[in-house]
């Protein structure tokens, strides 16, 4: 009889076709079609990571239903909002600012990777791609960090880069997370199929008349 033991697998495959998306189309926009003005490319940022928090949000509350795995979803929608809020309304006029808050949240965002790779996945397809994006944010922030003294177009390119690296691990992580819960459903089919059928006995016969 086939045996199911997947108690932290992400069926939540969907979100992260749609960050993955989001994250991709953003990226592809920051590295070819750069801007000169800080205030377009802080509200171009900004809408960018609130789509991203709405994503998560409606994640955490599905999740919440479900019972599994809102925490960690309710923890990326908070980041994406809170940093999306702060470039939108305190950091708009100052590229240093703008700098550090893209590299705190850059290697805040790689730090929670590493932490959903070794706490909430079990699947090593899945934890690798979870290192990956973490360990390539946690070097993108300090990057991003030491750039800001840099044109504006070399500058958003290094975010729109991390973005585009975000948006391809995503996209690999949910659909492999999609092919999971196929596998899943196939299997569960055929444990019941292979199930025993309990044997009524007669004192069950007779209690039923």
């Amino acid at each position: 009889m086939a045996h199911i033991n997947r108690k932290y697998i992400d069926k939540h495959w969907l979100v992260f076709l749609l960050r993955g998306g989001l994250a991709a189309i953003f990226g592809l926009y920051v590295l070819f079609n750069g801007t000169n003005s800080l205030s377009n490319l802080v509200t171009i940022i900004s809408i960018f990571l609130l789509c991203m928090g709405i994503v998560d949000a409606v994640s955490a509350l599905y999740a919440s239903i479900k019972k599994h795995g809102w925490i960690t979803s309710i923890i990326d929608a908070l980041i994406d909002v809170a940093t999306g809020v702060f470039l939108l309304f305190f950091a708009n006029d100052n590229i240093m600012a703008v700098a550090v808050t893209l590299a705190v949240y850059t290697f805040a965002s790689g730090v929670v990777d590493l932490f959903h790779a070794f706490v909430s996945t079990v699947d090593p397809t899945d934890r690798f791609i979870r290192i990956l994006a973490g360990v390539i944010g946690a070097v993108m922030g300090f990057v991003i960090l030491n750039s800001w003294h840099f044109e504006l177009t070399t500058f958003t390119r290094f975010f729109g880069a991390y973005a585009l690296i975000v948006g391809t691990t995503s996209l690999i992580y949910g659909i492999h997370n999609q092919s999971q819960e196929d596998e899943d459903r196939v299997a569960r089919k055929q444990a019941r199929r292979s199930a025993p059928k309990k044997k009524t006995t007669k004192k069950t016969k007779k209690a039923r008349k």
